[in-house]
């Protein structure tokens, strides 16, 4: 499948950004492109896991779309800020798909989740090159039926606004097409 062509918002500065969206918004083809047009070396920090067969397939078809192209992927589904404070340098910009798996794979881990969301953070503030992080906006849905459902919508909106507020910059995917929600 062709890449979109996504409309231009100007020279893609090399700072933090935060790109949301929903399922198949766009979200993580944009956030590539916003790497891809920093000009420095790219991590690609995975932070999904192959429970079963169908996620595995997943994950390896996304591992080939990448191959080739100037990618360095780590899979790290639950030590993110680890990552990020060991892969954060001024030469490279680390791109986090995404927040939503982490903090799922945090929760079913059974971790505190605001040390966890605190940890996150710090590492964010402490990066000393630009850190682009995907992540769901889960919350304009229905609400869901489970208590962890419930939970895991709350929380994930709560980490989507703290980290919103901790980048210099935060785009809206929407049907392939980025909104600018907060700019440097």
């Amino acid at each position: 499948m062709n890449e979109p062509e996504y409309p231009s918002i100007g020279p893609a500065l090399p700072c933090s950004t935060l790109v949301l969206g929903g399922a198949r918004s766009g979200k993580s083809g944009f956030a590539e492109r916003l790497a891809r047009e920093s000009g420095l070396v790219r991590i690609y920090i995975a932070t999904a896991q192959g429970f079963d067969e169908e996620m595995r397939a997943r994950i390896a078809r996304h591992k080939a779309d990448r191959a080739g192209d100037g990618w360095e992927t780590i899979e790290e589904p639950i030590a993110l800020p680890d990552a990020i404070r060991r892969e954060a340098e001024r030469n490279r910009v680390l791109l986090v798909d995404c927040l939503t798996l982490w903090l799922s794979n945090v929760m079913l881990a059974e971790a505190d989740v605001a040390l966890a969301q605190a940890a996150l953070l710090e590492s964010l503030a402490g990066a000393k090159g630009p850190v682009i992080l995907v992540s769901n906006e889960v919350g304009m849905g229905l609400v869901p039926e489970t208590k962890l459902g419930r939970d895991f919508r709350d929380a994930q909106g709560r980490l989507n606004q703290a980290v919103a507020l901790a980048v210099p910059r935060v785009f809206f995917v929407a049907a392939g097409l980025p909104i600018t929600l907060k700019a440097p």
